[in-house]
């Protein structure tokens, strides 16, 4: 029973983190576009959405959190006056997300080898 409970909370940790590192990977791409008002902020609406996108898409397959993560995160960039075509956009959103699940999920799996549950 205390590898379950140690396993949900080491769940909800790394759903945290997922979206620290989505969060994180926003900032900096805002950064690196030259957003300097309200970085934080919008780093954090762009996440918001994001992880939203992310997590509607691993509900209904996984694949979808492939495409809805980077969908989400084009159509709230639009919304922050970054200048970037629409197609460079959606790949940076792809990148972003594939950057975030496959380090949470690695170290998600590294976790539950740790617990003995794999």
């Amino acid at each position: 029973m205390i590898y379950r409970i140690v396993t949900l909370v080491g769940g909800i940790v790394f759903v945290a983190v997922l979206f620290g590192l989505l969060w994180l990977f926003c900032k900096s791409f805002l950064s690196r576009h030259g957003v300097v008002e309200h970085l934080s902020d919008r780093a954090m609406v762009l996440a918001t959405w994001t992880f939203a996108g992310v997590s509607v898409g691993l509900v209904f397959a996984v694949a979808g959190a492939f495409l809805l993560g980077p969908w989400a995160f084009y159509r709230a960039l639009q919304g922050h006056d970054v200048d970037i075509s629409d197609g460079a956009a959606i790949w940076w959103g792809l990148a972003i997300v594939v950057a975030a699940l496959g380090l949470t999920g690695a170290g998600f799996v590294g976790f539950l080898f740790a617990v003995g549950a794999l």
